[in-house]
């Protein structure tokens, strides 16, 4: 029995396996046909396009020229032209192999119509759309978003002044396409690393509701992936997005004088579907099931995610276990971090392996292993919360895949008064100040607000938190310039620096804690008009999103006690000292004791700077400055992945 089936542009289709029989299909979403005018092999013609997609093993693409549909407008004329001959007996013996090498093609392909935009200021967008859509919708939709009428075919770059990015992320959402930023962490992409616009710019590029995924160019690569970073840990980042990788190829095969020109399907993925239709690609990328994304790999090299979970090692959403054995507290290990991902910001814990490229040891009983983990959940987690397990192969070892959403009734307790917390790459019993600060999450209090929230107006309400707003920089008393209130003998002038000071002066500890200002909407982050180097929202600086900042100290019996903030919660945490802090605290107070920082040694640009780098615990760790209203603010242990916007202009190569 024949697998064909005639397709609305009189080509053909693969016809999908019967549903809820769900397996790998290789795609790659981001290509380009010599209708854009940056194709590098003018003299390809369409069938060798399409041939090369079915040669490299791809089930599904999407022709994505630049501002125009004018290759998928020159494939269905021809296959129309092709077939209406086949239909008079008119075929030639060249029209007739040629209509047969569309069909066997086609019978491997899907082809997707869409095309890749160009926003206001050089943002690039891929919009995908269903098989049937006609080429008038398709060009009614770029009209729409301000291409040009007699651009339209050209397949430029350069397009004049279209549509900002926010604007034509709703125009393509509302037209029944797919929205995916395409090359995000890249040139023209809304979160390449140095972003020239506001931090508010940046959250709302990517976390847009009409947004559906992003595609990234190092989804494979472990520690440093840009589907990391948007994993939803982030509180300026709560969405966690589904990231993919495409070709964006400008030709057949690869440039051998220059491998990053990519040739078709060199940069595919593979997603886990129940057919490859535009439907189903669509409830993927619009669900919540994260693991049904990964990189393409070689048959002869197949992808194991657990290598690349495992090269990146423990982090703030991801540890590891290689036993779950009750003797020496390895059982009760896994509960905490469990229990520290709820409070957290969610997670997921590996049970049978470790970080690392050691041998996978795996789990003789993973069924067993997860039933002694769901009854420990149910009889000694307070509140209880749910979670979701599955058994990941890697070889012959089975390794339980425990993942736990960040919880909505704050805060969650082992054995009834054991409350934990993720702290980066380790769990630790929150301290008091934690406890509040959850307390106050899970009331609906801003962080460091004195007032309560406002009561549901009707039972519809949900009582879940609003997610903390992103932490902008306001005036404050910092431990770099005390306010001139409430001086004391204990304070030692700018001349006088002390080994304890942290950096010129400190603050005394009944002075207020330092307080968040309260969160503006998120703007519309460019308009028209506006220039690209002062955005409408460019106007205040955002906090780094990992560190530390020291707000406060005093001195009591000849001890030092410190009032810090904790960047990557915003919790003020207050009576830490050096001895009995964790690590990356610890290494706050070290570095303002023993290594006071000197205003003029600052290396500024414009308000913000540049203080030193060192590496710790296998990651570069950078203090960081930030200048405003005559205040300086100094930011200890800001890693890469924390420092957005504004702050990426100080990372540096490895």
């Amino acid at each position: 029995m024949s697998r064909k089936k005639k397709s609305n542009s009189g080509g053909t289709q693969p016809t999908p396996p019967p549903k809820n029989q769900r397996r790998w299909y290789k795609v790659d979403l981001h290509l380009h046909t010599p209708a854009s005018h940056d194709y590098e092999e003018p003299g390809t013609s369409y069938l060798d396009w399409l041939r090369k997609a079915a040669q490299q093993g791809l089930e599904m693409v999407a022709i994505t020229d630049h501002n125009t549909v004018a290759g998928i407008s020159a494939i269905r004329k021809e296959l129309d032209w092709l077939t209406q001959l086949e239909a008079q007996g008119r075929l030639t013996d060249p029209e007739r192999a040629r209509l047969q090498g569309w069909r066997e093609a086609a019978n491997q392909v899907v082809v997707l119509p869409g095309f890749e935009f160009t926003a206001t200021f050089g943002f690039h967008i891929l919009a995908i759309f269903p098989a049937e859509t006609s080429i008038r919708q398709l060009e009614h939709i770029l009209l729409s978003m301000k291409v040009p009428a007699n651009k339209l075919d050209a397949g430029s770059t350069e397009t004049g002044a279209t549509t900002d990015v926010l604007t034509a992320y709703r125009i393509i959402h509302e037209a029944g396409g797919l929205v995916i930023a395409a090359h995000a962490n890249s040139t023209h992409g809304v979160a390449m690393r140095n972003f020239p616009f506001g931090g508010q710019t940046k959250i709302a590029y990517t976390q847009d509701p009409h947004l559906d995924a992003l595609e990234v160019t190092d989804l494979d690569r472990p520690g440093r992936s840009t589907a990391r970073f948007f994993n939803g840990s982030k509180s300026e980042y709560p969405r966690r997005m589904h990231c993919l990788q495409g070709s964006d190829a400008h030709r057949l095969t690869a440039d051998p004088r220059t491998p990053k020109r990519l040739g078709i399907g060199d940069r595919a993925s593979e997603l886990l579907l129940d057919e490859p239709t535009f439907d189903a690609l669509a409830t993927l990328l619009r669900s919540k099931q994260f693991d049904r994304v990964r990189p393409a790999r070689p048959a002869d090299k197949p992808f194991d995610p657990l290598d690349v979970v495992r090269d990146e090692g423990p982090t703030l959403v991801q540890s590891f276990h290689e036993s779950a054995a009750q003797r020496g507290g390895k059982f009760d290990a896994i509960l905490a971090d469990l229990c520290a991902f709820a409070n957290t910001a969610g997670g997921v814990a590996y049970i049978g392996a470790g970080p690392g490229k050691d041998k996978l040891r795996g789990l003789n009983t993973p069924t067993q292993v997860e039933q002694e983990i769901r009854r420990a959940l149910d009889e000694r987690m307070t509140p209880r919360f749910e979670v979701k397990i599955d058994t990941v192969q890697s070889g012959s070892a089975k390794v339980l895949r425990v993942q736990v959403a960040k919880g909505l009734d704050l805060p969650y307790a082992l054995d009834a008064n054991r409350f934990y917390v993720r702290d980066e790459a380790e769990t630790t019993l929150a301290v008091r100040d934690e406890i509040v600060a959850l307390v106050r999450e899970a009331l609906g209090f801003e962080p460091d607000s004195e007032e309560p929230p406002p009561l549901p107006e009707s039972p519809q309400e949900t009582a879940k938190p609003a997610r903390r707003p992103p932490r902008k920089a306001a005036a404050q008393p910092t431990a770099a310039q005390p306010t001139a209130a409430q001086p004391t003998a204990a304070q030692p002038t700018a001349a006088q620096p002390t080994a304890a000071q942290p950096v010129l002066k400190q603050p005394v500890l009944k002075q207020p804690v330092l307080k968040q200002p309260a969160a503006r909407p998120l703007p519309q982050p460019v308009v028209e008009g506006s220039s690209p180097t002062s955005p409408t929202d460019d106007t205040t600086f955002y906090l780094p999103q990992v560190g530390v900042e020291i707000v406060d100290s005093e001195e009591r019996n000849g001890h030092r006690f410190y009032t810090i903030r904790d960047l990557r919660n915003g919790h003020v945490i207050k009576n830490v000292t050096r001895k009995g802090a964790r690590k990356l605290w610890s290494y706050a107070i070290q570095q303002a004791e023993d290594r006071p920082v000197d205003p003029a040694k600052i290396e500024w640009r414009q308000d913000t700077g540049f203080v030193r780098m060192e590496r710790r615990a296998g990651k570069m760790r950078y203090d960081l400055a930030l200048r405003e209203k005559g205040q300086i603010r100094i930011f200890y242990g800001v890693t890469d992945d924390g420092m957005d916007g504004v702050w990426a202009q100080f990372l540096q190569d490895e």
